[in-house]
């Protein structure tokens, strides 16, 4: 297991990774990417088989702060986790990842898990997007079409995960899907238009 800075990245994104971008901050949940990945693994699992996973990665990326002292202290609890869960030599950790890296990141990714980071930005990306199904990400992907929404379990996040190593070729057709749901729902000229239309209907409702 390597832990990289913005400037010492020398890692090849395979086709079949997985990829978490947030802060290294404990209100992330980013043990329940470790978790759930680890269970891909495990013997009692039939989730994947093995001949389809040897070359399944998992990347954490996000923003580092060596001065806070919750960054220092969880990321060495996500490195034991990842050595407790036996899949350290599968876990990349990339630390205080500037925007042009985290763009490349997703453009090599196999799908993006979402602990954080508006799902937008990976369905713009054309990834798919695995997210828990509450809060923002409930309005933003569309479950089965361009992402999955999952319990926040680590074992209904390993199936979602599994689906995407079962069918690599997912990935692309949940990306085109998940870019198209970007640019006709949430593009800014989208926006603009309910921008107006809010602005004309309180316009109109203060003359009456």
């Amino acid at each position: 297991m390597k832990v990289l800075n913005s400037h010492s990245m020398m890692f090849y994104y395979c086709r079949l990774n997985f990829l978490s971008i947030n802060r290294f901050e404990r209100k992330k949940n980013i043990e329940l990417a470790i978790s759930a990945f680890a269970r891909l693994f495990t013997n009692q699992s039939d989730i994947v088989e093995s001949d389809n996973n040897k070359e399944v990665s998992l990347t954490i990326a996000g923003g580092f702060d060596k001065r806070l002292r919750e960054n220092v202290e969880y990321l060495e609890e996500l490195k034991n986790l990842a050595e407790k869960e036996g899949v350290s030599n599968r876990v990349q950790f990339i630390t205080s990842c500037p925007t042009s890296e985290r763009n490349t990141l997703l453009s090599q990714c196999l799908c993006d898990e979402h602990f954080g980071i508006v799902p937008l930005e990976a369905m713009a990306a054309h990834k798919p997007v695995i997210a828990c199904n509450s809060g923002g990400p409930v309005e933003t992907i569309k479950n089965g079409v361009t992402g999955y929404l999952c319990d926040p379990s680590p074992q209904d996040f390993a199936i979602a995960m599994a689906n995407f190593i079962r069918d690599p070729q997912m990935s692309e057709t949940m990306g085109r899907e998940a870019r198209r749901h970007v640019v006709e729902s949430f593009s800014t000229t989208i926006f603009g238009n309910h921008l107006n239309g809010y602005l004309v209907d309180t316009a109109w409702k203060k003359r009456e």
